[in-house]
C-alpha cells in the first residue's frame, strides 16, 4: 500500500512538472494554469499550375491606340479638305476663263471629195483586191477670239462600210483666232479583202444614192490662250453623211458632201483607255 501511494505521488508530480513546461499554458494571478486558445490547424490552399496569373491590363498601350487613331483621322481629314480647295479653286479658275474668253471646239467640214479611182476586182482564183484613189479638201475653222490651235500632223483614212478603203496624212497646221485653213490629201489604197470585207463593200456599192463614205481623222493639238498653254491632246474628226459613186473610165467621180457633217472628239488616255 504504501509503494502504490508513493507511485501515485511521483505520476502527480510528473503531470504538474509537464504542464508548467507547456508553452501553450500559463498561469494566471490565482496561480492556477489556463490554456491558450489557439485556433485549430491552418488549412494549406491548394496551388493550380493551369491556372492563369492575375496582372492589372496596362491603359498605356490603349492610350497609346487612341492618339494613333486619332493622328490617322486628322490627317485624312485635311487631306480630303485640301483636294476639295484645290478642286473648288480650279473649278473657279476654269468658270472664269470659260466667262471671259467663250472658248469653243475647232470646226472641220469636207467642201470636195473626187473619186479617182475604185477598181474592184474579183478573181475565181485569188483572193479579191481593191484600188482606190482620192482627193480631199476640207476647211479647219476657229471660232475663237482669243485662242489659238497648234495641230500636229493628221492621219487619215477613208471607210466605206465599216471598211477601210484607203489612207493618207495632212501636214501640221496653225489655225490662228478666227481664221479659216484650207486643208487638201490624197487618199489612196491598194489592199486584199477577206470574204466580210468584199460582203460589206458589195452591198454599200450596191445603194441608189451612193455608196457611204466616212473619213476619220486623227492628231495631237495644243491650245494657246493669251499667256496660258496647255499639253497636247488627242482628238478625233469625223466625217459621215458623204455619198460616193464609182468613176466612168478615167475622169474622176465627185462624192456628194451636202449632207455631209464633222464630229470632233477628245482623245484623252487614261491608262491604256482613251475616250
Amino acid at each position: 500500500m504504501i509503494q502504490i501511494r508513493i507511485f501515485s505521488l511521483l505520476i502527480s508530480y510528473l503531470s504538474s512538472l509537464f504542464k508548467m513546461t507547456d508553452p501553450s499554458t500559463k498561469a494566471n494571478g490565482n496561480g492556477s494554469v489556463t490554456t491558450n486558445g489557439n485556433p485549430g490547424p491552418v488549412k494549406s490552399q491548394l496551388y493550380n499550375p493551369n491556372r492563369q496569373v492575375y496582372r492589372p491590363q496596362s491603359h498605356y498601350h490603349r492610350r497609346g491606340q487612341r492618339s494613333h487613331r486619332n493622328l490617322c483621322c486628322c490627317c485624312c481629314f485635311w487631306t480630303i479638305l485640301t483636294l476639295l480647295a484645290v478642286a473648288l479653286l480650279a473649278a473657279i479658275v476654269g468658270a472664269a476663263l470659260y466667262v471671259l474668253y467663250r472658248p469653243h471646239r475647232p470646226e472641220f467640214s469636207v467642201t470636195n471629195l473626187r473619186i479617182a479611182k475604185m477598181n474592184l476586182k474579183t478573181p475565181a482564183d485569188s483572193p479579191s483586191h481593191l484600188t482606190t484613189l482620192f482627193n480631199l479638201t476640207l476647211i479647219a475653222k476657229n471660232p475663237n477670239n482669243h485662242l489659238v490651235f497648234f495641230y500636229d500632223p493628221f492621219t487619215v483614212t477613208v471607210f466605206s462600210n465599216s471598211v477601210p478603203v484607203g489612207n493618207g496624212s495632212i501636214t501640221a497646221f496653225t489655225s490662228d483666232k478666227n481664221n479659216q485653213t484650207s486643208l487638201r490629201a490624197l487618199l489612196s489604197g491598194s489592199q486584199d479583202l477577206d470574204t466580210d470585207s468584199l460582203t460589206n463593200l458589195r452591198s454599200g456599192l450596191k445603194l441608189k444614192k451612193g455608196f457611204p463614205v466616212q473619213i476619220q481623222m486623227d492628231t495631237m493639238v495644243k491650245m494657246k490662250m493669251d499667256w496660258l498653254k496647255s499639253k497636247k491632246v488627242g482628238i478625233r474628226v469625223t466625217c459621215d453623211g458623204i455619198r460616193g459613186t464609182v468613176p466612168a473610165g478615167k475622169s474622176p467621180a465627185f462624192a456628194s458632201v451636202v449632207d455631209s457633217e464633222c464630229k470632233v472628239d477628245l482623245r484623252i488616255k487614261i491608262w491604256k483607255f482613251s475616250f
